[in-house]
């Protein structure tokens, strides 16, 4: 029989946190397996790919923050990052390597399980609908998002995203050449779950920026307005 569970891979060197979350995320309906560092995790995504990797940040050998990077550059890999810290400049570094969502230790595991679904949510509405027109193809200079495909190309070589920096860029090329504010964003971003006071999405714009933009520090795609949000000039320029 098919299994159609989404898995889920957990790497924390907590043998305690280990066992309670494999067993706490299995009772919620996932296939779930954890190892104790990075190279476990290399040997098992090597052999089954994962829905979701459920990082700790302070790991013996390479670190959270490392690992992080590794899976980015290969993959859109959903990733839910761990920290014992727990301090904002963590957080913020884990969603700057390409961390979907960010967590502090001690946490409760139903929190983990919300911020869990909301990462995945936001993966499957990022998935191509099978109602998409044709004429979902976006260009933009030298660049053509693909939204059936969900498929950026740069000359007609692939870049991957992940499926946050994905639906931000889907929003800007689907609302060119005006202003759209933080909160705006957040709302249209399916899925999205903000806490007081969230910068997030100012993390993940810095990532597109980063993937977009000959210049990441003078973008002539995604503009800051100050004071208001992010205007997305097609051209480079506003028409």
């Amino acid at each position: 029989m098919e299994n159609n569970k989404e898995h889920i891979l957990v790497v924390d060197d907590d043998p305690g946190l280990r066992e309670l979350l494999q067993q706490y995320l299995t009772e919620q309906g996932y296939e779930v397996v954890a190892v104790n560092d990075g190279g476990a995790m290399e040997q098992h995504l090597a052999q089954q790919p994962a829905d979701l990797v459920i990082l700790d940040l302070m790991l013996p050998g390479e670190d959270g923050l490392t690992l992080a990077r590794k899976l980015r550059a290969q993959s859109a890999q959903p990733i839910i990052m761990l920290s014992a810290r727990g301090e904002d400049i963590d957080r913020i570094i884990g969603l700057e390597v390409g961390a979907d969502d960010y967590l502090a230790k001690p946490f409760n595991p139903r929190e983990l399980l919300a911020r869990i679904r909301a990462v995945l949510r936001r993966k499957e509405n990022a998935k191509p609908e099978t109602e998409e027109p044709a004429s979902g193809i976006f260009s933009f200079g030298p660049w053509r998002l693909d939204v059936n495909a969900h498929q950026l190309a740069h000359d007609s070589k692939e870049i991957p995203l992940t499926a946050g920096e994905f639906n931000l860029l889907r929003i800007f090329v689907e609302h060119p050449n005006r202003v759209l504010s933080r909160d705006l964003l957040m709302d249209l971003i399916k899925g999205y779950e903000r806490t007081p006071f969230d910068r997030s999405i100012d993390v993940r714009v810095t990532r597109l920026r980063r993937k977009i933009e000959d210049d990441p520090t003078a973008p002539v795609y995604i503009r800051t307005v100050w004071g208001e949000g992010y205007l997305f000039a097609t051209q480079g320029k506003v028409s």
